[in-house]
């Protein structure tokens, strides 16, 4: 159960994404309603990926006795590799706390702070769906990750 939680985590990881993208287009259509429910259920897909992502790594710990996957990884990719996952886990910290509160503002109709703090929201809830499929590509899937 525990190494089929990585595959869980990219799929809703993805679905997050196309949430998001199709969470803005609804709201530049004007159709709020539509946006709402878009972004709740986006909000609700990176809550239960949140809920997946801990349960593997204590779940990894649990069995390995280590709560983590190297990346195997040399050279320049290696360094891409990090830039790319500290990127992810810095901005991954604040998601919530920018998601929480852009969706609080737009369920109070607090139109003009939900649209400021949403631009800032978006982009990087966006960027941390995105690489967190990267990242789970490059540690799974990345040729020198077979090898291992």
């Amino acid at each position: 159960m525990v190494q089929a939680l990585p595959t869980v985590n990219a799929i809703l990881n993805s679905i997050s994404i196309l949430l998001l993208i199709s969470g803005i287009a609804q709201i530049k259509r004007g159709n709020r309603s539509a946006h709402k429910k878009t972004m709740l259920t986006a909000f609700g897909v990176s809550v239960a990926f949140l809920v997946c992502y801990l349960a593997y790594h204590f779940g990894l710990y649990y069995f390995t006795g280590s709560s983590s996957k190297k990346f195997t990884g040399v050279g320049v990719i290696r360094t891409v590799y990090f830039i790319i996952l500290i990127s992810h886990i810095i901005l991954a910290a604040i998601v919530p706390i920018l998601a929480s509160v852009t969706i609080y503002l737009g369920l109070k109709k607090k139109w003009e702070k939900h649209r400021k703090i949403a631009r800032i929201t978006f982009p990087i809830w966006l960027y941390v769906s995105v690489t967190g499929v990267v990242i789970y590509l490059m540690l799974y899937h990345y040729p020198v990750a077979a090898i291992s």
